[in-house]
């Protein structure tokens, strides 16, 4: 009977993480959100009645404790899997450019996206990690972004969220920190992964972000010519799981987006899907490329001076 804990369950991708798990009735599924009541009439209108709440800001600390006492008690002193789903975007520099912003917005956005993105995560895991330790599973997932990626940035000229993407890329980097700290010594998996495009917003978009994302949507058209619009959250949390199942500390340890690493784009079945990234040493591909739902797979492996990567062929 594994533990989770997804923070930032109260919307978006952390309250369909809550829907997917709950469905499992094997699982303890907890979800850390800051407006209990709210989250809990969300939950009873949905008819779940097996998920359990606990409140904390990501960048409280004494609250962060608070949850992990709470979360103790539910669990008998241990947890299996923390999703770091917590976090922040603006609006304001969502479709901007960090050119476009006056000074003070670029500096609020950079900080908040700072402390929430990053101190914030890093925060989560020192307090759960005791917990995490006593755990069978013994994993922890920091749910990133493709526009972490700077070859991605340059490649395709994604100029717009500097703040949050400045600091999802910090996050990846803090995801190898941990990894380098206590992950291989202790068995404890760190993999930071980004579940694509999600179509998350729960509110009526302005003409400024409908315009942006149309730009953006034909950005993330020419880097993945599959790409026919978002996924949704459901589906996307399906994917995510499919390879944290399968994910260990020796295959998916430390993953970030690093140039001497292998990206693998796992596309699935779905062809509106953005690309799943995660990372996996070269000599590993074709073993884990096996276990991924399409049958030629590996024959689609194209190896080019050492490096392999994966063409994207019509039977997905």
């Amino acid at each position: 009977m594994p533990s989770y804990l997804i923070t930032g369950a109260s919307r978006g991708l952390g309250y369909a993480w809550l829907k997917h798990l709950s469905s499992n009735p094997t699982n303890t599924v907890i979800g850390l959100v800051r407006n209990k009541a709210a989250t809990e009439k969300r939950l009873a209108a949905d008819n779940i009645t097996n998920v359990l709440l606990v409140r904390a800001d990501i960048t409280d600390v004494k609250a962060l404790h608070l949850a992990a006492d709470e979360v103790s008690n539910i669990t008998g002193g241990s947890l299996d899997v923390l999703i770091n789903n917590a976090g922040i975007s603006s609006q304001r520099s969502a479709f901007k450019t960090v050119v476009d912003l006056p000074p003070e917005v670029l500096e609020q956005d950079f900080m908040d996206s700072f402390k929430s993105n990053v101190v914030g995560v890093a925060h989560t895991i020192n307090t759960f990690l005791p917990l995490i330790r006593k755990g069978e599973v013994k994993k922890v997932i920091t749910i990133s972004s493709v526009l972490a990626d700077m070859d991605t940035a340059n490649r395709f000229a994604i100029d717009n969220a500097g703040p949050y993407a400045v600091s999802k890329a910090a996050v990846n980097l803090l995801v190898a920190k941990y990894h380098a700290a206590v992950g291989v010594a202790e068995g404890i998996l760190f993999m930071s992964i980004s579940p694509g495009v999600v179509s998350t917003r729960e509110t009526q978009q302005t003409e400024e972000e409908l315009k942006g994302r149309k730009a953006m949507g034909a950005k993330f058209k020419a880097y993945a010519p599959h790409f026919t619009g978002p996924t949704t959250p459901e589906e996307s949390v399906r994917m995510q799981l499919e390879v944290i199942d399968r994910a260990t500390v020796e295959t998916y340890g430390g993953a970030v987006l690093k140039r001497d690493y292998l990206l693998v784009d796992v596309a699935y079945a779905n062809r509106r899907c953005m690309p799943l990234f995660v990372r996996v040493h070269v000599q590993q591909v074709k073993r884990i490329l096996q276990i991924w739902p399409w049958d030629e797979a590996y024959q689609d492996t194209i190896f080019q001076n050492g490096h392999a990567t994966v063409k994207l062929s019509g039977h997905m």
